[in-house]
This record gives C-alpha cells, sequence and structure tokens, in this order.
C-alpha cells in the first residue's frame, strides 16, 4: 500500500437491497486505489441483507485498511450516515447505497481532482443507469460543471448525488446530515456550496441501479423533502424561484409513473405561470411524456 495516499472512508448505508449490497461491496473492493476503510451499516434491514454482508466480512477485513459492520434497528438513512460520520478516520467521505456500484477508478481519479483543487469541497461525476441484472440502459453524461449554492438550491445544473466524494471535515463542520430529512443528498450539497466550490467531472465514475424502490420514482418525496429543506431559506432571496422549480422536478417525477395526472398537474401549473417556458425542468417534463416508465 502506498502510505502517501490520504485515507478514503466508503460508507455503505444498507436497507433491504439483498440482491444488489454485495455488488455494491465489490465495487469497492476493486477500488484501483488502496487506502480506503470501509463502513458498512444495515438499518434494521428485514430481508436477506445482513446475511448477504456478513458472507463478504472476510475478504473486506483482509482488502481494507480498516473494516467496521454493524447492524441494529431502523433509524432512517440520515441517522445511518451521522452514526458512519462518527467512525469515519479518513480524510475524504464518499457514501455509497447498497444498491449503486463505483466503477474501478472512482475513488483515484476524485482523490487526485481533490488533493489538487483544495478550494473545492466536494467532487461528483457522471454516471451510467444499469438495471437489476447489470447491464447498462442509459448514459447519463455531464461536462465539467462547478456548481454554486444558485445552481443547486434553483435546480439549475444536473447533479448525480450517488457520485459524490466530500472533505470529511468540510461535513463534519456543518454538523453532519439533518436527522429525518428524507432528500438527505441535496441538504448536504446547498450547506456545502455555501462553504465553497463543489465539482462535476466528465469521467462515468458510478453505475446508479434502476429498480422498482428508486426514490427519483417518488414525486410526493421529492417534492416534500425539497420543500422541507427550502424552508430554512424562506429568506434568501430566491426562495419563491426555487419553490417553482422543486414544483416542476415533482411534475417531472409524476409523469414518469402515470402521465395521466402528470399531464393534470403539468396543465394547471403552466397556465398559470406560462414564462415556465424558460425553465429547464419544464422541458423535463416534456421529455418524460415521451419516455417509458423507469
Amino acid at each position: 500500500m502506498q502510505c502517501s495516499q490520504p485515507l478514503v472512508s466508503v460508507v455503505i448505508p444498507c436497507y433491504n437491497h439483498e440482491k444488489f449490497v454485495q455488488d455494491s461491496i465489490q465495487s469497492v473492493i476493486d477500488q484501483t486505489y488502496e487506502n480506503i476503510e470501509l463502513i458498512i451499516i444495515d438499518d434494521g434491514s428485514k430481508d436477506g441483507s445482513v446475511k448477504k454482508i456478513k458472507e463478504m466480512v472476510d475478504v473486506c477485513k483482509e482488502r481494507f485498511v480498516r473494516f467496521e459492520f454493524r447492524s441494529r434497528p431502523n433509524k432512517g438513512l440520515s441517522s445511518t450516515l451521522n452514526e458512519a460520520l462518527e467512525w469515519c478516520q479518513g480524510k475524504y467521505f464518499s457514501a455509497l447505497a447498497s444498491d449503486d456500484q463505483m466503477l474501478a477508478n472512482k475513488t483515484s481519479i476524485q482523490i487526485n481532482y481533490l488533493e489538487n483543487n483544495n478550494d473545492v469541497h466536494a467532487v461528483m461525476s457522471s454516471v451510467n443507469w444499469i438495471d437489476i441484472h447489470n447491464n447498462v440502459v442509459s448514459k447519463r453524461n455531464l461536462p465539467y460543471i462547478e456548481y454554486n449554492f444558485e445552481d443547486i438550491f434553483l435546480s439549475k445544473q444536473t447533479l448525480y448525488a450517488c457520485t459524490q466524494i466530500s472533505r470529511l471535515d468540510s461535513i463534519k463542520s456543518l454538523g453532519g446530515y439533518k436527522v429525518g430529512c428524507t432528500i438527505e443528498d441535496w441538504y448536504m450539497w446547498l450547506k456545502l456550496s455555501e462553504l465553497g466550490k463543489l465539482v462535476s467531472l466528465e469521467e462515468t465514475l458510478v453505475n446508479y441501479r434502476l429498480h422498482d424502490d428508486n426514490t427519483i420514482k417518488k414525486g410526493e418525496v421529492i417534492y416534500s423533502g425539497m420543500i422541507e429543506i427550502a424552508e430554512e431559506y424562506k429568506l434568501h432571496p430566491l426562495f419563491l424561484k426555487a419553490v417553482k422549480q422543486i414544483v416542476w422536478i415533482r411534475i417531472a417525477a409524476i409523469i414518469l409513473q402515470d402521465k395521466k395526472k402528470g399531464g393534470r398537474f403539468f396543465k394547471e401549473t403552466f397556465e398559470a405561470d406560462k414564462m415556465v417556458v424558460f425553465n429547464k425542468n419544464f422541458y423535463r417534463c416534456l421529455r418524460n411524456f415521451i419516455k417509458k416508465p423507469v
């Protein structure tokens, strides 16, 4: 192992992903970057996730400089991430959903960038969307992007949260994740962007799993979660604009699941504000009308 490498804390919070969690763990094992500690917390899974994780304990202990696994009753994702933060000893923090996969060079590429750009607090990337059989069904390629608070609050730029790696000190300085928050990643990106710059690299570094329980398919969950977070900024001059964006994000998600219901919301919202034609989420809705359900 190259002792000069900064330690990276990878955290896998698991909940009812017995079909996918071993693939997620294996993707961390396969990282070309060596100096990694892996922390897995099962958040009260009701399926066979714990058994699947235990089957990989020995190989994890051999691969990683430090390995921790804990299983306990359900507390929710934000609480699970905060629990993991207390264990983390690395310079950098990377949370990986237990149904997603890192590509082998993810950690190496992102750490190299962060080590050479001290003003950046977190790095994202492009993604592949994969099905339950690990087949790539869509490539979501982004150019190099630098995000600021306004970009994130007004949803001006695409940001693939599943690809993140952050400075651990930055996250801890914010007090970690907001307990009970259902859109914990958006909350964290807003808070980090108040500290400084966030960046997305062009490289594709993560496989994001599509299945029946994805958050992106839950329009009402997205809407209520984002509104709750936006309320923290209700005195901000961009608050009303942000709420309008969230409404259109909600409609776009609903259209993917129920085009008739989504169409009704689309028509009512458009008739109330025709200036929305200058809103990129308006065109996301139009695209979703011709998409097959994901």
